[in-house]
């Protein structure tokens, strides 16, 4: 319990750490929303088509992600998971070994169950949707969000290559509230073109995000669900509470 309560501790540090650092860079918002199983269907195969071969997710399991997005096991098994030693109830685990992914990348690309708690949804969504053309780079490319990053883009045949580093359009502007550019401006040019348009990746992007918050907290419904019923309880106990403390104190005056 005390090392469960440390890790969160941790992540919550590291968290408000990047969002400091984040300022810096322009991060394109937006709202996850854990109630809509479509987009968190859509996210998941979006992640086991093209994250899964070196990233994985090895704090859930696949039978409780196939009860929460209301798959059923024989269509999750023989779609989802590709895997045929793969049982129903295993951990998403999947191939990459550390000592291949420190070979091939330099170091071992990380399990990403807690992505989106540790950096923010805003960073990931906007670095999947910030990669561009640079020859110096071992893969070809960079990315506005994190610099000289070692991970190639494996969204590249969805989304094609910008040609120049993305940046916020020139003039855009800004809620005096959150900060969030209201006009947002992704590649202005590509060197490879991609199979969706700008608006189906950002809508794809969304949806694996989506999928990807989810599963740092996959519980979250649920929590919020019983906070309603605890406001409630308490709205409910104030009533007793404020006539039990006038018949104590109303001989005191």
């Amino acid at each position: 319990m005390i090392k469960r309560i440390l890790t969160v501790l941790t992540a919550s540090l590291l968290a408000s750490l990047v969002n400091a650092a984040g300022g810096e860079v322009h991060l394109d918002h937006m709202s996850p929303d854990a109630h809509d199983k479509v987009s968190l269907q859509k996210g998941l195969r979006t992640y086991m088509d093209n994250c899964a071969g070196c990233h994985s997710l090895g704090f859930a399991r696949y039978n409780r992600v196939a009860k929460d997005l209301d798959i059923p096991e024989e269509i999750f098994m023989e779609n989802i998971v590709f895997s045929e030693e793969a049982r129903f109830g295993d951990l998403m685990k999947f191939a990459m070994s550390e000592q291949d992914g420190k070979k091939w990348f330099g170091a071992a690309p990380p399990d990403l169950t807690n992505v989106t708690r540790v950096r923010g949804v805003d960073w990931v969504y906007t670095y999947l949707r910030s990669f561009y053309k640079d020859e110096s780079r071992p893969y070809g490319v960079n990315n506005a969000v994190f610099k000289d990053v070692g991970m190639p883009h494996v969204l590249l045949g969805l989304q094609g290559l910008c040609a120049d580093k993305p940046h916020a359009s020139e003039g855009a502007e800004y809620d005096p509230l959150t900060g969030h550019e209201i006009a947002e401006e992704g590649c202005t040019s590509y060197a490879v073109e991609g199979s969706q348009s700008s608006e189906e990746f950002d809508e794809t992007v969304y949806d694996l995000v989506n999928f990807l918050n989810y599963m740092g907290e996959p519980y979250q419904n649920d929590r919020k669900r019983l906070g309603w019923f605890v406001f409630a309880f308490l709205t409910i106990l104030l009533v007793p509470s404020v006539l039990l403390q006038r018949e104590l104190h109303k001989d005191i005056h």
